[in-house]
């Protein structure tokens, strides 16, 4: 499936129902959702770098790892694309710490490929267990204020999740030194997305 059939499916899937337009809502609930919208982009973006870089080294050192991770690929690249056409209607743009997402994001996933494959289902797990906290916050507030983005966003958490499922399968017995790599992996994220939010967006 490729990037725009993937991003059409999502909002076909969207719950496109009776809720306020962007004309209803009041200034902080539209200024709300449309940095809802810059920082979920930004964040799928940065999932396309770090599974970019682990499928490199993957491709060489753990190529069984190859498949699932070109599958997660795939499923980043049509959220991310989503997002992005989801931008526009809510006056939203890419914010400025996008080559924090962009370098970062390829920096980890590189890093965590080289410790092994454990090493690359801990960062999915830390990364997809961060983004599921803020998807649930998000979830409750779009439910009457953003009906079609709350339906995006709903459709896009269940693939999250089956990400997080699987990485959470393939770890085993992680000892102290993975814990902590996730630990500070889930740490950075929060951080990323703190300033995603509340950075302004790029010309």
């Amino acid at each position: 499936m490729d990037t725009h059939r993937g991003a059409s499916r999502l909002c076909q899937q969207a719950d496109i129902g009776p809720g306020a337009s962007m004309a209803d809502l009041s200034h902080q609930d539209a200024l709300t959702v449309a940095r809802i919208v810059r920082v979920n982009h930004a964040g799928e973006f940065g999932a396309i770098r770090i599974y970019s870089a682990q499928i490199l080294v993957a491709k060489r050192f753990w190529p069984d790892c190859v498949p699932s991770l070109s599958e997660m690929l795939g499923h980043e690249r049509n959220h991310c694309a989503a997002f992005r056409a989801a931008m526009p209607p809510r006056h939203s743009r890419p914010c400025r710490v996008m080559q924090f997402w962009s370098w970062g994001g390829w920096l980890l996933g590189f890093v965590t490929a080289l410790l092994g494959p454990q090493g690359i289902w801990a960062c999915t797990a830390a990364v997809e267990a961060a983004v599921h906290r803020h998807l649930d916050d998000q979830l409750f507030f779009l439910m009457d204020r953003d009906r079609e983005l709350h339906g995006i966003i709903l459709a896009i958490r269940e693939e999250e999740f089956a990400h997080l499922h699987h990485a959470e399968e393939q770890l085993k017995s992680p000892g102290p030194l993975l814990n902590l790599l996730r630990a500070m992996i889930s740490i950075a994220t929060d951080c990323l997305i703190w300033l995603s939010t509340w950075v302004t967006p790029a010309e």
